[in-house]
């Protein structure tokens, strides 16, 4: 006798039903935990988010406004040392921004006010915090993180750390390359730093060759022949 093919059809899906009610038998208690794991994290994270960490950013923020307004004046000011300490440290009746880095870790509030920290302990002359600070600071923004790598490079400059100076230098000069300026800016310390203080020629020249070719609208593009006629190039194709 022939068997059909509906007769096989069935008895493979009977099969398949049947496998699976074992599964869900022998396993349905450790699929549920699971679940209810899945679920209970989802609405655990959403429950964080909306209950605690966006309440602490506004809260950061908040307390972050007079620290950044004192920072402000400081980097216009020409006595910018008593302005820099009420940023960082407060002012009595607001915190600065180190209050605001151990209050409120992890919020993005935190985070902005190490890069503000680390300018404001530059300012001072402090190198040491002013490092220590900048290399805690990370961010997604490249106009931001190129500005820290800036300033670390100002912050290992002052203490004589030639080399850890031009390596941030080069980062700050190519990490955000749409903001000519500053990075043109970056990419001239960088080149100055090899050719004055490490007596590497030829990376001065690289530098400076790099710096009128891809910024030559800058002020700084605009100076990069003179200081390759300074180190004996007179011909730049």
């Amino acid at each position: 006798m022939a068997v059909k093919k509906t007769d096989v059809h069935h008895d493979s899906n009977q099969f398949v039903v049947e496998r699976a009610k074992d599964f869900w038998a022998r396993y349905n208690k450790p699929v549920m935990i699971i679940c209810a794991v899945i679920i209970l994290a989802g609405g655990g994270y959403l429950g964080y988010k909306k209950f605690y960490k966006e309440p602490q950013e506004e809260k950061a923020a908040d307390a972050l406004f007079k620290a950044e307004s004192y920072h402000r004046n400081a980097m216009i000011s020409p006595n910018p040392d008593s302005l820099a300490r009420l940023a960082l440290n407060g002012d009595g009746a607001n915190p600065g921004f180190i209050r605001v880095i151990s209050k409120f870790k992890g919020t993005d509030a935190a985070n902005i006010a190490r890069l503000y920290a680390g300018e404001c302990y530059l300012i001072l002359n402090d190198n040491t915090n002013a490092i220590k600070y900048l290399k805690d600071f990370s961010t997604s923004s490249k106009l931001f993180q190129a500005r820290a790598y800036k300033l670390l490079g100002d912050a290992y400059a002052d203490q004589g750390k030639n080399k850890d100076a031009l390596d941030y230098y080069k980062k700050a000069a190519h990490h955000f390359k749409e903001d000519a300026e500053n990075s043109s800016e970056a990419l001239f310390l960088a080149a100055y730093l090899a050719q004055t203080k490490l007596n590497d020629t030829k990376q001065a020249v690289e530098l400076f060759k790099e710096l009128k070719e891809k910024f030559p609208n800058t002020v700084r593009g605009s100076e990069a022949d003179k200081y390759l006629a300074r180190l004996g190039v007179y011909t730049t194709e």
